[in-house]
């Protein structure tokens, strides 16, 4: 199955051009179609970037960007939150109609559950075509403004049958449409700000369970945004979403429960975050009294 024409990938990248791991993720997986390596105007190696990838690179005016970009604070022009609105433009600007965001820290895509619906972490070595083909029809068949691949911390506690559904929000990976755009908000957290914002509006954000991308350890890497991260701490990033949706967003913690390790982060309250999703009710003959329940998706 050959990857769509009318779709790219598009890797959001700053200052470590050496260290583009998504890049040969991509193709290790089997992935031939459109990939564009995304810079902003500020990036000081940005020679070095199109010397490893000529004509693949697209740079973007940072302070354009920022102009209609809500980044929450005044602590200057900083983080991905530009790169990651400008998307739409881009996709537009290389002739595509559909997109996916990604980071350049990925080490492995995988599939998480089997065939049979047992829980498995099989790397996927030469169906990356077939698998996002897969997830561009499902998102093509909703309405929702993105879908997303899962991530490790959402498999904290295992692949328990729960796991298995659709969880109402988007992260890291964002595969999107230009004709369904939406705005990141905030320098750091962008993308929870996002589905939280966005989400209590009643638009649709999905994490698809099936699959699922590895990443670099946060802060591990120098450039991108770890140097951000560490200016500000993990406290500030996630009070950032906070801030954004007060009424249904706090400081929580996250980690094994089988560990006593714990880390800072933001904790959301999904009754009070998006509207619920009714299941419709198929009509039951006029003999049969419908059974109770079950008619709210509260994920």
């Amino acid at each position: 199955m050959a990857m769509r024409e009318d779709f790219c990938a598009f890797i959001l990248t700053h200052g470590r051009p050496d260290r583009v791991h998504t890049y040969n993720t991509l193709l290790k997986a089997g992935y031939t179609g459109k990939i564009y390596i995304v810079i902003d105007d500020e990036d000081k190696t940005a020679e070095e970037y199109r010397k490893r990838f000529g004509d693949e690179v697209i740079q973007f005016c940072k302070r354009e960007v920022a102009e209609w970009t809500d980044d929450g604070d005044n602590f200057g022009i900083r983080g991905v939150v530009y790169a990651r609105n400008v998307c739409w433009e881009l996709a537009r600007s290389v002739g595509v109609n559909l997109f996916i965001v990604l980071d350049d820290d990925y080490t492995h895509f995988n599939i998480r559950f089997k065939s049979n619906g047992q829980t498995c972490t099989g790397m996927i070595r030469s169906t990356m075509d077939e698998t996002l083909n897969t997830l561009l029809e499902f998102y093509e068949t909703t309405p929702s403004a993105s879908i997303a691949m899962s991530q490790g911390g959402d498999w904290i506690g295992g692949g328990t049958p729960d796991k298995r559904r659709l969880s109402r929000k988007a992260m890291n990976t964002f595969i999107c449409s230009t004709e369904r755009p939406f705005k990141f908000y905030g320098h750091i957290n962008e993308d929870v700000n996002a589905y939280v914002t966005e989400g209590r509006k009643g638009v649709l954000f999905f994490t698809v369970m099936q699959a699922f991308v590895n990443q670099a350890v946060t802060q591990t890497q120098s450039g991108g945004l770890t140097e951000f991260y560490l200016d500000v701490g993990t406290y500030v990033k996630s009070f950032y979403s906070v801030m954004y949706a007060p009424s249904c967003v706090k400081i929580g913690q996250i980690g094994d429960p089988r560990e006593p390790h714990y880390r800072i982060h933001h904790k959301i309250n999904w009754n009070k975050a998006v509207p619920k999703i009714i299941r419709e009710q198929h009509k039951k003959p006029n003999n049969t009294q419908p059974r109770s329940g079950n008619t709210l998706n509260g994920s």
